[in-house]
């Protein structure tokens, strides 16, 4: 008989040290330690978790879907050319700039020849990549920046005939190198720039 009880006392023990083991396992720390609600079924505790309201609703409208596309790819004809419009505006400023201090013709024309080819090898091959849709919007933005449509900038650049010649061009691919940008006509262009101009003032902050 008092075999059996000491038997039973080391099972006792035994199972008392598993089960401290196991809530010692169980137990969370730190960053683990998420408080929840929970409900008492039986033997069991069943954590209670309220899930976000979720709106089911109907295949989206035709007229919305074609509204939705035609911002998505706005959107990504702006994050794409933005940073070519800015570009344009440094380098004519720098070319501006540089020019008011030349007085030979010969000496202009050879810095003009001299920066074309350089912005050609820097930049020739991605704006050849472009979509028609997205020159339009870049030619948009190069007014934006610099407040000079492309038109006027390669008339005072390159001359009147030179810019006649590259808008007849622009025109037979249904672009306008005259397009000028206006905040409100394209108020879709301007909130999609403050909405980059601020997502990389975060991340200059960061």
């Amino acid at each position: 008989m008092h075999r059996l009880k000491y038997i039973a006392f080391i099972f006792f023990m035994l199972g008392a040290s598993l089960c401290h083991r196991q809530a010692k396992a169980q137990e969370a720390h730190g960053a683990d330690v998420i408080p929840l609600h929970a409900i008492v079924v039986g033997n069991d505790t069943i954590p209670v978790i309220t899930l976000a309201i979720v709106d089911v609703v109907e295949k989206m409208p035709r007229a919305l879907r074609k509204e939705r596309e035609r911002w998505s790819r706005l959107r990504n004809a702006v994050y794409v050319t933005y940073p070519y419009a800015k570009s344009a505006a440094r380098v004519l400023k720098d070319v501006n700039g540089r020019l008011a201090a030349m007085s030979g013709k010969r000496e202009r024309k050879e810095f003009l020849a001299s920066k074309e080819k350089e912005l050609k090898a820097q930049f020739g091959d991605k704006l050849q990549n472009l979509s028609i849709y997205q020159g339009k919007v870049l030619m948009k933005l190069i007014d934006r920046e610099t407040g000079q449509s492309c038109y006027e900038i390669i008339k005072e650049l390159k001359g009147g005939f030179n810019a006649r010649i590259w808008q007849t061009v622009a025109f037979f691919f249904g672009g306008n190198l005259k397009s000028g940008y206006d905040k409100q006509e394209d108020q879709d262009i301007e909130v999609i720039v403050q909405e980059l101009e601020l997502y990389q003032q975060f991340r200059a902050y960061n």
